[in-house]
């Protein structure tokens, strides 16, 4: 974000004072021969001393208002891209995020808290004993607790902290923000699971991530690794004969091909800033952008530089290190 607001800044002083140069030598060496061999009086030479510095004094105010521009044009840019937090005093002091770190719903969760700026804590829960969520009757993630209030369900959760955090009021169900939020949860998550577990080669790819960012123990790990990658690719062409997909990357390529028509020449669904639709599916693709089947869809569909642009707004994460 940094490096693309100072190119603008650059280019908008470099063509001004393009626009703005003289012949600066030649005019000094006139001035120097003039002095030499006239003898007329000190108003005379002030006068053309000063028409001489005429175009310089022009050139300057040409520069400063370059500078002026670039700076306002600068901060623009640094506006749209900002991130949006809460009130402060609305902010909630304890959250916890309970979560797979692989998983596509907890990852659009903390999409949305990275992009508030809202801090939160987060439990990595083993997902074979799942001891971590034993106290809770719902069991499955994510969880979050908000100053001692469980929300459960990744859609729901975004509902309810924009309600209760950033005063948002719950959007209609047939308008653009909440149509594609819906396709994220039902069409374009399901196209993960079949392009991570395609062969034998990208299962292990992902479990491999899986056990590195999971919590598992160290003989979990090397069991969880080789058993998931084998039972997943076996899941994989169940789940593809459920959606009714016939070729893997062909569908990922399709749905994201389908989100950049949706975007209709904006920087973001939601136009200048990312709307709950952006946030989503920028949080259901952030597990997979740089496993194989991620840098694929990158490389074969036009869904990058929306990514890019999502990944420098959404910036660091507001996760508190333990």
């Amino acid at each position: 974000m940094r490096r693309a607001s100072s190119n603008l800044a650059s280019s908008l002083l470099s063509r001004t004072l393009a626009a703005t140069s003289s012949p600066a030598p030649n005019r000094f060496l006139q001035f120097a021969l003039y002095r030499s061999s006239t003898t007329g009086g000190s108003y005379n030479h002030r006068r053309w001393f000063s028409s001489l510095l005429r175009p310089y004094t022009a050139a300057s105010l040409g520069v400063a208002g370059a500078m002026f521009t670039a700076v306002a044009a600068t901060s623009v840019y640094q506006e749209a891209l900002a991130k949006e937090p809460p009130p402060p005093e609305v902010l909630p002091k304890d959250v916890v995020l309970y979560q797979y770190e692989a998983c596509p719903f907890c990852n659009k969760v903390k999409a949305f808290l990275d992009y508030h700026d809202i801090p939160y804590q987060v439990v990595e829960v083993n997902p074979l004993s799942k001891k971590e969520i034993k106290w809770s009757e719902y069991q499955k993630v994510p969880i979050l607790m908000v100053d001692g209030d469980q929300l459960n369900d990744s859609s729901a959760i975004i509902d309810k902290l924009g309600q209760k955090i950033l005063l948002k009021k719950k959007a209609d169900e047939d308008d653009e923000e909440t149509k594609w939020r819906r396709w994220v949860d039902n069409h374009l998550v399901h196209v993960l699971s079949p392009n991570i577990y395609r062969n034998a080669t990208e299962a292990l790819e992902s479990f491999d991530y899986i056990t590195s960012n999971g919590n598992f123990s160290y003989t979990e790990k090397f069991s969880v690794k080789y058993a998931g990658a084998a039972a997943m690719y076996f899941v994989s062409k169940k789940l593809k004969k459920k959606y009714n997909i016939t070729n893997e990357r062909a569908s990922l390529y399709e749905a994201a091909e389908t989100w950049v028509d949706a975007l209709n020449g904006r920087e973001f669904l939601g136009g200048s800033k990312p709307n709950l639709a952006d946030l989503a599916v920028f949080g259901v693709l952030r597990p997979i952008r740089y496993l194989r089947a991620g840098k694929d869809m990158v490389e074969h569909t036009r869904i990058g530089e929306w990514y890019t642009r999502m990944e420098s707004v959404v910036g660091e994460s507001s996760r508190i290190k333990a």
